[in-house]
């Protein structure tokens, strides 16, 4: 993925969150409903969310030092980790938090048609920052299901993005649910269940995250048909055949390769420079994020006799 899609998702959400935050948080002044203060606290989450996200990818840009000489480009996972915890810190626990408090201690709404003016809004401006992660990631989604695509993505911004704004779709949803039946029933422990309803998603959203990006952060290596891809493109010429292989993401548009290939026997050492070139010259076409290519030469012993 170019860092050009993911920062306009971003910066779709962030505009977003932070005009729906404000709205929130004078409907909650306005109605005293605690599901629209868990929401004002989740989009201010998701807006610094954002900024951590934008942060991950300049950072990431930093040069190699001697103390880092593959680079920052994981400061692009560690904002992401981040991200995933803060959501469920400052979203799902201070949600569940208020939710159950207004189960034991229920208070009635004032003017409620303010909280549920700004909670259609509000759908409309996610929907907004919703519909331009979808357009941003179907670009690099390939055949993948959307979960696929979560779950395999090397590039965390727009999984991460994607999660978010569908989670802040439903917790809008959530929060139309509890203070409309509060409206209707006159019970308004009705808000209370829907911001219970609210802390849940956010932690289960939040929990996804955290797993996936821990997994980025540790470490992940190419995927099934980029690895597929690789083995195809070293073989040819005089390599024989892959003898072994292991490959790594330092970041999401920096793949490491390290192989052990087998060449053809006798062959002077400026032919096996050359293969090796060639060689490398072929992967990196074929996936243009191998840009860190380490061949180590063998003969191929595989058919010898024993």
């Amino acid at each position: 993925m170019s860092a050009g899609g993911g920062t306009k998702a971003i910066l779709a959400a962030l505009g977003a969150n932070a005009g729906i935050a404000l709205a929130k948080f004078v409907g909650f002044a306005v109605t005293g409903a605690s599901s629209m203060l868990a929401e004002a606290v989740h989009s201010v989450a998701d807006t610094s969310n954002q900024g951590l996200l934008l942060l991950g990818q300049r950072t990431s840009k930093r040069k190699a030092t001697p103390e880092h000489p593959f680079g920052f480009g994981r400061d692009r996972y560690f904002y992401s980790f981040v991200v995933a915890l803060m959501l469920f810190t400052l979203g799902a626990a201070f949600a569940i938090y208020e939710g159950v408090h207004k189960l034991q201690h229920p208070e009635p709404l004032t003017a409620p048609i303010v909280a549920v003016i700004i909670l259609v809004v509000a759908i409309g401006l996610e929907g907004y920052s919703f519909r331009t992660a979808i357009a941003e990631s179907r670009k690099i989604k390939g055949n993948v299901s959307w979960w696929g695509f979560i779950r395999q993505s090397r590039t965390p911004e727009l999984p991460v993005v994607l999660l978010e704004d569908s989670g802040a779709l439903l917790g809008l949803v959530f929060a139309l649910f509890g203070v409309g039946l509060s409206v209707i029933t006159g019970d308004p422990i009705w808000d209370g269940v829907g911001t219970l309803m609210i802390g849940v998603l956010l932690g289960v959203i939040a929990v996804i995250l955290i797993i996936e990006m821990k997994s980025l952060l540790i470490g992940e290596g190419a995927t099934t048909s980029e690895l597929d891809t690789i083995t195809n493109a070293l073989v040819g010429g005089r390599v024989q055949r892959l003898i072994h292989i292991r490959t790594q993401y330092l970041g999401p548009e920096e793949l490491l390769v390290a192989a052990k290939i087998a060449l053809e026997p006798g062959l002077p050492l400026v032919d096996v420079a050359a293969e090796i070139d060639r060689a490398e010259a072929r992967v990196r076409e074929a996936v243009p994020a191998a840009r860190l290519i380490y061949l180590e030469p063998d003969l191929d012993r595989s058919t010898a006799k024993t």
